[in-house]
């Protein structure tokens, strides 16, 4: 891509944040109205190159690592259940990956930043930690599917065999909401970066980019998905750590952007008329933080920032218990490895938002760039700073991040809608006795519908000026009282199918009724703006939570009597083909099930609560913070993205080395013919499958 740059911009630039005193705003920025208004940095070539031509190399890389495991390696068929569950025999390593790749959204790169601009040390912090106890806390999930229900293929058979179509039908439709909410934010957010950076049309690269992720998730499934997701992890994390050291090692330090921060609060409103190009101060980031300590970007105790954090908290428990792509990780993953790894990316994932964050993020402000408000609600943040700090070529390397990010959780949400269409629907109430051979056409063709779908989606979200911030604060209304129902699935043995209906649905009427009468009494009117405020969305996502889980603990508790046996939950899920890989009897050892959940219970509690508890109470002595605290939380979020990048991009190649080696002796002719052992999945009469699986 860099051979596509001009020669002449080629280059870095490394400035201080003045020059003689001069805030950028009024120095190399002066008469800028905002950080974009003008030119793109970038050449629309770059745009097309990022979305056409990043899409085919890794559609083509992809299906050749599948084809060559397939022919050289494993040498197994792809049945419709390896294309839906990778063979349930996913290793820690990868899993964990797989489970930072799909977590990691547009918006994790992008509203971490924004949230940073906005309230400074405590936005990425509550982001970070607001977001990661769910995949902790998701992990003893994990483990109890593999115990109650070894051969499911989705969240919703799961809910059909327990509790009913009833049940099945109501949470089907809120797991398409999270898909839907959640493809709808990284085109949200890429399109408006990538039109940002390079003048490419917003509504063509909402319809193109899905394309890259179409191609390989169609040719090789899941399996694709897992190897293109590790890829995808490694290029992030790789940029993440070029962003920390340009940040806080080569042009500038820590002491410098503390002495920035302190000094843009204690700028006066006359002061800010000054450096900035027409002022607003609802619209740039200049003087006190309003609800801030001392009005000061560097403490962590901030009224916005903590109902921030609320509502990401609230709001992020319905995109990973109610996405299906985090329950399809699960099922792909082997038993022994479904509690390490979804622990292991959880701590590995925190280190996106709060590392890049801390550096881009607080950077945009310390440096004062004419960043508005709008730029920074569009995600434009991280954008802004990269291309400050490198040029155009800080650019490339945030579209690069960018799009890496949105195809790898675009694969997931891809696959994961064609199994939900494939098993909850198709199988379900049209073709009961579908052949594998069906399952693997609908899956396809679903893929290619929901990629087209996506691009239709998050046009409709940008004509009614609906940007990434609003959208990303609103899931949690929408598909928060969906949550507690399916853990109760899960882990309670009393809870109500009938319950869980009143409550997911009544959860959310009393959500969006709260929403909406929130709005009419702070903003006195109903619009895009006065909905989208922290107290208003906080309402929403609190009542949706709450309510649901209130409701389904008071009905299961006056209505049910007899506890549910699990034992029988899954006798009640078929498979489509007799393919028993992940269902043998060693992998279902109920000791080792058991350790593994009591494993996963205590780490993922405990990690839960220094998260959100510990951690922010032993920050609030701090006060304002010092220089010496400030440098010591810069330490610890370079510390942990590195620590970070290397677990993710070399544990999968070290437990997968032998694999690696196999195919690649298989290629080369290197292998013994005496060697060569085509390694078929086990397969079984299905009665006995039953037996063992039970």
């Amino acid at each position: 891509l860099l051979v596509l740059l001009p020669k002449k911009t080629l280059h870095t630039t490394m400035v201080t944040v003045d020059l003689n005193g001069v805030p950028k705003a009024m120095g190399e920025y002066a008469n800028s109205d905002s950080f974009f208004g003008g030119d793109p940095p970038l050449s629309e070539a770059i745009g097309w190159a990022v979305v056409l031509g990043f899409g085919l190399f890794f559609s083509v890389f992809t299906t050749l690592i599948v084809m060559a495991d397939k022919y050289f390696g494993s040498k197994k068929a792809m049945t419709s259940e390896h294309f839906n569950t990778a063979g349930r025999m996913v290793k820690t390593g990868l899993t964990a990956s797989v489970i930072v790749s799909q977590w990691t959204w547009a918006a994790t790169l992008l509203q971490s930043s924004n949230v940073a601009w906005n309230y400074g040390v405590s936005g990425p912090f509550w982001y970070a930690s607001g977001a990661t106890i769910q995949v902790l806390l998701f992990g003893v999930l994990a483990i109890s599917l593999k115990k109650i229900a070894p051969k499911a293929h989705t969240v919703c058979e799961i809910v059909n065999a327990r509790w009913g179509k009833t049940a099945h039908l109501t949470f089907l439709v809120f797991a398409f909401l999270a898909n839907i909410i959640v493809t709808s934010m990284l085109l949200l957010g890429g399109a408006a970066t990538v039109e940002a950076l390079t003048g490419m049309d917003y509504r063509l690269a909402s319809f193109l980019i899905p394309w890259g992720v179409i191609l390989y998730t169609v040719a090789g499934g899941l399996r694709a998905t897992f190897i293109a997701s590790y890829i995808h992890t490694t290029i992030i994390f790789g940029v993440l750590i070029t962003m920390i050291l340009v940040v806080y090692i080569k042009a500038y330090s820590s002491d410098q952007i503390y002495d920035y921060l302190a000094k843009n609060v204690a700028y006066t409103e006359e002061e800010c008329e000054q450096i900035y190009f027409e002022y607003d101060p609802d619209m740039h980031s200049c003087g006190q933080v309003s609800g801030n300590h001392d009005g000061s970007y560097l403490t962590m105790l901030s009224s916005d920032g903590l109902m921030f954090g609320v509502i990401n908290v609230v709001g992020n428990f319905g995109t990973v218990f109610v996405d299906q792509s985090y329950w399809q990780s699960a099922i792909a993953a082997r038993p022994s490895s479904a509690a390490k790894g979804y622990l292991l990316g959880g701590i590995c994932w925190f280190a996106i938002p709060f590392s890049l964050a801390t550096s881009l993020g607080l950077a945009s402000t310390a440096l004062m760039l004419p960043i508005t408000s709008d730029e920074a609600g569009s995600g434009l943040v991280p954008p802004a700073v990269a291309t400050d700090l490198l040029g155009d070529a800080g650019s490339v390397l945030i579209l690069i991040m960018l799009f890496m990010a949105i195809v790898s959780t675009g694969s997931a949400e891809s696959i994961a809608v064609s199994s939900l269409v494939s098993y909850d629907i198709y199988r379900t109430y049209f073709k009961p006795d579908a052949t594998g051979e069906d399952i693997l056409k609908v899956s396809r063709i679903v893929i290619v519908l929901f990629g087209l779908f996506m691009g239709c989606f998050s046009l409709i979200l940008y004509e009614l000026n609906l940007n990434l911030g609003w959208v990303y604060l609103f899931m949690g209304v929408v598909i928060g009282s969906a949550v507690i129902p399916l853990w109760n699935m899960m882990t309670w043995d009393k809870a109500s199918g009938t319950g869980a209906v009143i409550a997911a649905w009544g959860g959310f009427i009393l959500a969006v009724i709260g929403w909406l009468a929130a709005a009419q009494i702070q903003g006195e009117e109903i619009t895009v703006d006065t909905l989208g405020t922290n107290e208003v969305m906080l309402s929403g996502n609190v009542i949706a939570i709450c309510s649901s889980g209130i409701i389904h603990f008071v009905y299961s508790k006056l209505t049910v009597t007899e506890p549910y046996d699990f034992s029988k939950l899954n006798d009640a899920i078929t498979l489509v083909e007799e393919d028993l890989s992940g269902l043998s009897a060693a992998e279902q050892d109920p000791e080792e099930l058991d350790a593994a959940y009591k494993w996963i219970t205590s780490r993922g509690y405990v990690l839960t609560f220094v998260l959100i508890i510990v951690w922010p109470l032993l920050s609030i002595p701090a006060g304002v913070f010092t220089e010496s605290y400030f440098a010591f939380w810069v330490l610890v979020a370079i510390v942990w993205g590195f620590g970070s990048a290397c677990v993710i991009t070399f544990l999968p190649i070290f437990e997968s080395q032998d694999d690696i080696i196999d195919v690649f002796e298989g290629m080369f002719g290197m292998r013994k013919e005496e060697d060569v052992v085509v390694e078929e999945a086990p397969v079984k009469e299905v009665e006995e499958a039953e037996e063992v699986a039970a």
